[in-house]
């Protein structure tokens, strides 16, 4: 940048500030000539420059008390830049005050770097939002599969329910379908399903011998109604938190407009996030004898299934669409390489991303809360399930109160953060749960990297997270990427203001991952990440029409779609400071 440049924008700054805290008295100049007093300059009739004002009168405007050589030059900084370095510069003379014309001169051109570095800043923040617009509209969502049948699907009886998938500890989930195709009408008579009465079962130990088993491409889950009543609205405002994922249309049935939806108190509605668990359609009904339901979970039966159970005789049912397994079930089977347990840490961050800029907080994150989703290559695409715990009040936030020992702080306490497990109740006590996701995205790190997690289990190896230290994490692997290793470290900080926030956390993967050699730069400038961003986004458009469901396409675009420059700012500042590091 020209030192005249530099300069002039100084200098304009410069006098700005000059005119507000340090200027003198005197006549304001319109290019380069005073301005004629008049009532509207605060000057009333027959009153000179340096007269008081009357009373009342409106207080005299500010002048710079630059030398009258200078004057000519007010509304052309270039012009008075160029000369005061011809000046001062280049032939300086004996009156005129070599300090206080050094101090001058280095304090505009400070001010012409810092505001040149800020045009830099700006023009990258607007380059980052044309990006983001561009792959908005273009990272769209896989359609909804009963989208064709929008007011079907609230009633269980429309449902062919098949084997039991698993089982928590609040709900039972079993695969289904809605047999409205030919073939599936044709095989749920061969099995001799009878419709109409109740919903459409294939026995267990049957679904075997059917001559054309039918897909199951939904997922039904029922919840486990102990103590929430029989009324459909009672039974809505228990279990609401469980319809925060619901899309609009999976509430729009016969009980859609409920009067807790729209009490002040409602909880929040997620938008659509393809690492986050969609539900289609919620909906109560009576509790139906389920295959295995008398040998899995007889204690919640209603009594006239069950003669000993303690549930009630209608419940919630959910449902969303049918995932190949969980998280757990994956790992048990598969050792992920380090690329891909990196892409796999990095979907996660996503999800968590996503709840905390919706003003959502999961609270439950562990492996069996996480479906995964298998490519055509067999690559892994993971979605964050289960928000029963979670906390999703408009009135609060991501700041929950903790006023007494009753107040819920979420589930599965081995994987709470230092701040959630360590809070003590008080008048004005405030748990912030703005980053305790992203901190357990940090010990799922470890499982998904093929080690145990630090946090679960008995013994010396076990952590606490109300007393861990951080000397005591287990290193990770060197196979594992550095930055992958740093990252998680990090997140894993006691001190959750030290701890990055879970976008920042998944643009450093996203650089790590895509960036390669050209973010390695330790002078890394605005503009040569706007051009590193623009390649990207060529390369991830034709990736994109030429494998649409290819997992890392899927990943660049969900980048793109979420691009910041402050937060990719700080991910960028981090990876270079942990490359630096010896």
């Amino acid at each position: 940048m020209a030192v005249r440049q530099a300069l002039g924008r100084g200098l304009q700054l410069g006098r700005a500030l000059l005119l507000r805290f340090t200027a003198k008295p005197g006549p304001t100049y319109v290019w380069g000539r005073p301005e004629r007093p008049g009532p509207a300059a605060g000057w009333g009739r027959g009153e000179r420059p340096g007269q008081a004002a009357r009373p009342g009168a409106e207080p005299r405007r500010l002048g710079l008390g630059l030398p009258s050589r200078y004057r000519f030059f007010r509304q052309s900084v270039a012009g008075l830049a160029a000369r005061l370095q011809r000046q001062f510069v280049g032939r300086p003379r004996s009156g005129a005050g070599p300090c206080g014309r050094a101090v001058f001169l280095a304090f505009g051109l400070g001010l012409g770097l810092i505001e040149e570095k800020q045009a830099e800043g700006r023009r990258a923040a607007s380059a980052c939002e044309e990006i983001q617009a561009v792959f908005t509209r273009k990272n769209k969502l896989l359609p909804d599969p009963l989208d064709a049948r929008r007011w079907q699907g609230f009633r269980l009886e429309e449902y062919l329910i098949g084997k039991s998938i698993g089982k928590g500890c609040s709900a039972a989930v079993y695969e289904a379908t809605m047999p409205v195709l030919p073939q599936n009408q044709q095989v749920a008579g061969s099995i001799g399903l009878l419709p109409g009465r109740g919903p459409e079962i294939i026995p267990r130990g049957e679904e075997e011998q059917a001559p054309l088993a039918p897909a199951f491409p939904l997922a039904i889950k029922m919840m486990w109604n102990i103590s929430a009543g029989s009324s459909s609205e009672a039974i809505f405002s228990t279990m609401s938190q469980e319809l925060v994922p619901a899309s609009r249309v999976a509430l729009a049935g016969e009980y859609g407009a409920l009067p807790h939806r729209r009490s002040k108190g409602r909880p929040k509605q997620l938008a659509a996030h393809p690492n986050v668990i969609r539900v289609f359609r919620a909906f109560t009904s009576s509790v139906p004898l389920l295959p295995g339901a008398l040998l899995d979970y007889p204690d919640v039966l209603p009594p006239r299934l069950h003669p000993e159970g303690l549930g009630h005789g209608r419940t919630l049912f959910l449902v969303m669409k049918n995932y190949s397994c969980t998280l757990r079930q994956y790992l048990r089977g598969n050792s992920p390489s380090p690329r891909l347990a990196t892409v796999m840490t990095l979907q996660l961050l996503e999800g968590v991303a996503h709840l905390v800029q919706q003003g959502v907080a999961h609270r439950d994150l562990k492996s069996d809360n996480v479906l995964v989703e298998l490519d055509a290559d067999g690559c892994p695409w993971l979605v964050i399930t289960d928000f029963g715990c979670c906390l999703a009040d408009e009135r609060v936030g991501l700041q929950l109160p903790f006023t007494s020992w009753y107040v819920d702080r979420g589930g599965n306490g081995c994987l709470m953060a230092p701040e959630v497990s360590t809070a003590c109740p008080g008048p004005r006590a405030v748990i912030d749960y703005s980053k305790a996701d992203a901190w357990a995205v940090g010990a799922l790190a470890y499982e998904i990297c093929g080690l145990p997690n630090p946090f679960y289990g008995r013994g010396r190896a076990h952590l606490e997270s109300r007393s861990y230290q951080e000397a005591q994490l287990p290193a990770l692997p060197e196979s594992v990427p550095l930055e992958a290793r740093q990252l998680v470290r990090s997140l894993l900080q006691r001190d959750a203001s030290k701890r990055p926030s879970a976008r920042v956390a998944a643009n450093v993967l996203h650089l790590s991952l895509w960036g390669g050699h050209t973010l390695t730069l330790k002078d890394l400038k605005p503009d040569k990440m706007i051009g590193w961003l623009l390649q990207q986004s060529a390369a991830t458009l034709l990736a994109n029409r030429l494998a649409e469901n290819c997992v890392e396409t899927k990943m660049k675009m969900l980048f793109l779609a979420n691009l910041e420059y402050e937060a990719l700012s700080q991910a960028a500042l981090l990876l270079c400071s942990w490359r630096a590091a010896p």
